[in-house]
């Protein structure tokens, strides 16, 4: 299978999705502006955030476009893996944490 679940990034897509909601469009972007302007944290340090909510979320276009952010703003390779391993590991103590809803389940079944 050659296709891609996710088609890339087009000119076409970015035109469509402006013309059908260009407010809410206009309205991301300011925020998006305004979340990664430099604060209390860094734009490197949002970056390397944003990368590890992109492999929790497992959105493709957000880990391409903040890997590359990243990098931009000077993180390096190694920041950006380490920050992918906080990733997994919040990730799958999401699921430990979330076998409490399993096992009460299945405690009840026993009542």
């Amino acid at each position: 299978m050659t296709e891609s679940l996710y088609p890339p990034f087009s000119g076409a897509i970015a035109r469509k999705r402006k013309a059908l909601a260009p407010g809410q469009l206009d309205a991301f972007k300011a925020f998006s502006e305004q979340v990664f302007a430099p604060g209390a944290l860094d734009r490197k340090t949002k970056e390397l955030i944003a990368v590890a909510a992109a492999h929790i979320t497992q959105c493709p276009y957000c880990i391409h476009g903040h890997t590359a952010s990243a990098l931009k703003h000077g993180a390096s390779e190694e920041e950006i893996m380490e920050a992918i391993w906080v990733a997994s590991e919040m990730r799958a103590g999401a699921a430990y944490a979330h076998s409490a809803l399993a096992i009460e389940t299945m405690n009840k079944a026993h009542d």
